[in-house]
């Protein structure tokens, strides 16, 4: 047979057929005098096997160890190892899709932000009245970040943390009037005097415990460098001296 032939037999390419002789998973055939391959019907029943091997979903390097194996006498634990692994697969893809479900059957669950969780997408409906403030907007954008970097359990920690003061009475209110002072100085100097009020009020609407204990608020930080470098000038001094005020109050 030609390799047209063969791969016309056995249902794949004639790019197939080369990659595997290239990749040694199918042996070279004789040549013929006019230099042509002459596959055989034993590289037809080689061929075959791979392909019924990729299309269960195992990869090339392991189809060479199954036919590596005399008899195949290892397939059915390479078998059982990828029907595992499908199986992990179809749970992470049932998870996937709940997940998509509950974004779809929340309202607001879809935001400018997201794809965000529902509990997020709630908070920031809570907080609908900034809107219109850019630096709100940061802030929704930091919090959809942090979401999605963050172990579960401080996820759940901050969403009750944020959730619970914009509960309070005055909690929205109080963060309305801190954005206002933070939007005001994007085209401020860092020595503007506002800087120290809008500090002082932003400081006073982070809930206790946001901030975890023993958190570096190092100048070196790589993490504090860039989100300084996200702000105008102005800003930027703001948020320092916001968490400087933090620290502070700590140690008194």
């Amino acid at each position: 047979m030609r390799i047209g032939e063969i791969a016309t037999a056995v249902g794949v390419t004639t790019r197939t057929v080369r990659h595997y002789h290239h990749l040694g998973l199918l042996p070279e055939p004789e040549r013929r005098a006019n230099g042509y391959r002459d596959y055989t019907l034993r590289h037809a029943v080689v061929l075959a096997r791979i392909r019924r091997l990729t299309e269960l979903g195992l990869g090339l390097a392991e189809v060479r160890d199954v036919l590596a194996d005399d008899a195949g006498k290892d397939l059915a634990e390479v078998l059982t190892e990828l029907d595992e692994d499908l199986a992990r697969q179809e749970a992470a893809i049932r998870d996937r899709r709940a997940r998509l479900r509950a974004l779809l059957e929340t309202e607001g669950g879809l935001t400018a932000e997201g794809p965000v969780s529902p509990e997020l997408a709630a908070l920031f409906r809570e907080v609908a009245d900034l809107s219109d403030s850019p630096m709100a907007a940061r802030d929704r954008e930091v919090l959809a970040l942090i979401e999605t970097a963050a172990p579960p359990e401080q996820r759940e920690q901050l969403m009750g943390l944020l959730t619970g003061f914009m509960k309070v009475p005055g909690g929205v209110e109080r963060a309305l009037a801190a954005y206002e002072l933070l939007d005001e100085l994007v085209d401020a100097a860092p020595d503007d005097p506002r800087v120290d009020e809008a500090a002082r009020v932003l400081a006073e609407c982070l809930p206790p415990g946001l901030l975890p204990e023993g958190a570096s608020f190092d100048q070196d930080d790589s993490f504090l460098r860039a989100m300084y470098a996200d702000f105008p000038p102005a800003q930027a001094e703001a948020i320092r001296r916001t968490l400087r005020i933090i620290m502070k109050e700590r140690t008194t």
